[in-house]
């Protein structure tokens, strides 16, 4: 399956709204790359308080959406899906740059291509785009484990 709708999507992923960043995938490669869609609103419910007169994306939910888009990938490419006892977590963010800032009204495209996975660690490569153009690229490690394992 290439295409994923949004209960697609809702199926490979744990977040629910207000911290769903994802609305559609365009295109899915389990093992090599993703490029997914997230429809930037001026309902969003980070836009009153993040500077209410020229609302713009926060950086940080940019990267979500990257991580998001990238655990969608690796769970397609374990063939696997999130139930109530997966956390999908960051590991890390290298070289996270922001070139333009993200308005309402834009359509995010992510896309993602898996560099590689040790240890349960899987790094990946994500670029941001809006009318093609870069918006934020980053490398982020990202791992999938257990709920409560991280408590031990």
């Amino acid at each position: 399956m290439s295409e994923m709708d949004i209960y697609e999507v809702l199926k490979h992923l744990p977040q629910r709204f207000p911290l769903l960043l994802i609305d559609r995938i365009k295109e899915c490669e389990p093992g090599r790359r993703i490029l997914a869609l997230k429809n930037v609103s001026a309902n969003e419910p980070y836009f009153p308080g993040h500077f209410p007169y020229r609302p713009i994306m926060p950086g940080v939910l940019i990267l979500e959406s990257m991580a998001q888009a990238a655990g969608i990938l690796a769970f397609r490419t374990l063939d696997q899906r999130p139930d109530e006892n997966t956390v999908y977590y960051y590991a890390g963010i290298n070289n996270a740059r922001f070139k333009k800032p993200v308005v309402p009204g834009d359509q995010l495209e992510i896309e993602v291509l898996i560099l590689g996975t040790k240890r349960g660690i899987w790094k990946f490569a994500c670029t941001a785009r809006v009318d093609g153009g870069v918006v934020a690229e980053a490398e982020i490690l990202c791992t999938v484990r257990a709920s409560g394992e991280d408590e031990q």
